[in-house]
């Protein structure tokens, strides 16, 4: 899968967003998750349609008087099988924000950022008064 498009973009809202084009993929055989050191890996495998051998095969076995005879491909260019793509997210990322969605043949996978860390208020001490020191005076 290291020919397959991908496009990252970062948006003003500091959010990455990631679209993988994985035409022919299901999304069952699609798996998104975040790996220790805030990398993002992307793995699954693509197959090559059960429907496509079985429909003509048994086409091609009525044709045949009951012949088995498979699909015979004149030119195969779209890969099949495993494929897995690692992308380094920054430190910024917000890792329990990742979402992932697959529409149309593209994965679309949205890590937002972290949210700036509140400010530290100051902490008000409270003064006290010492009891020995008042009553000596009187």
């Amino acid at each position: 899968m290291a020919n397959t498009p991908m496009d990252v973009k970062k948006l003003p809202s500091g959010a990455i967003v990631l679209a993988v084009d994985m035409p022919g993929v299901s999304p069952a055989d699609v798996r998104v998750q975040v790996e220790e050191g805030n990398v993002l890996t992307i793995s699954g495998e693509r197959k090559r349609p059960a429907d496509e051998d079985g429909k003509q095969q048994q086409h091609q076995q009525a044709d045949t008087g009951g012949e088995k005879q498979g699909v015979k491909y004149l030119r195969m260019e779209r890969r099949m099988g495993k494929f897995m793509r690692k992308f380094p997210l920054p430190e910024s990322a917000d890792l329990d924000s990742v979402k992932a969605e697959y529409k149309d043949g593209v994965l679309t996978v949205t890590v937002d950022k972290k949210p700036p860390p509140e400010p530290k208020k100051p902490r008000v001490v409270q003064v006290t008064v010492g009891g020995s020191g008042d009553q000596q005076g009187k």
